[in-house]
Order: structure tokens, then sequence, then C-alpha cells
């Protein structure tokens, strides 16, 4: 398992493999400020073609339309690959913020994480 060090706002992201692909376990608020430091962790997952992307929000305080915008790109990605982003352990605000916008059918939703 990996883990970035925080950035000055506190946001990390903890990458681990599993059997099917990657988790990946963001912690903090990812917006505006802190979309960049995601992008880093997806692009090696999604350079794996055939496989799983979990994303753990169970550390995930808020994610703004930056963060859905770049987690439904990345979707797209994977779905050219062959792959697929699975969202695990969404927070009720995570949840709601799918439901508002209308993306609950996007993503796979997982009541655990794997590995």
């Amino acid at each position: 398992m990996t883990r970035q060090p925080p950035n000055e706002d506190g946001f990390t992201v903890q990458v681990h493999p599993w059997a099917e692909g990657t988790v990946l376990a963001p912690y903090g608020e990812l917006d505006l400020e802190t979309v960049a430091d995601l992008e880093p962790a997806l692009t090696p997952a999604l350079a794996q073609p055939g496989s799983v992307i979990v994303v753990d929000c169970a550390g995930l305080e808020f994610c703004d339309s930056t963060g859905l915008n770049l987690l439904l790109r990345a979707r797209a990605r994977a779905t050219a690959d062959g792959s697929r982003i699975e969202l695990a352990c969404p927070r009720p605000m995570i949840r709601r913020m799918l439901e508002l916008t209308g993306v609950t059918h996007a993503f796979p939703i997982r009541d655990t994480v794997p590995g």
C-alpha cells in the first residue's frame, strides 16, 4: 500500500492492489483545490486494461462537481479500456451528491472494500 503525503488541505490518497485491480482510498475533501492530487493515483490504475478500480469513499468528507467530473472522466476512460470504476462505502453526503447530479447509475456501489 502506498500513501501520498497530505497536501496543504489535508487531502491524501492510499493506493493498494487487490486481485482484480486497484483500491484508491481518498481522505479529506475532493474539490477544485485537491482534484489534482487524486489524478496521480488514478493514472496508473487506469493503465491496467480490464481491471476494477474501487474508490473507497469512507474517508471522503466532501466531493464537489470538480471531483465528480474527474471520476466521470476516469469512468469513461476505464470503460473504453474494458475496465470499470466502482465506489465503496460512500457516506450519505456523497450518495446524495450522486443522486442530485443524476449519476447514481454511473458507478456500481459496494458496501465493502475488497482486499
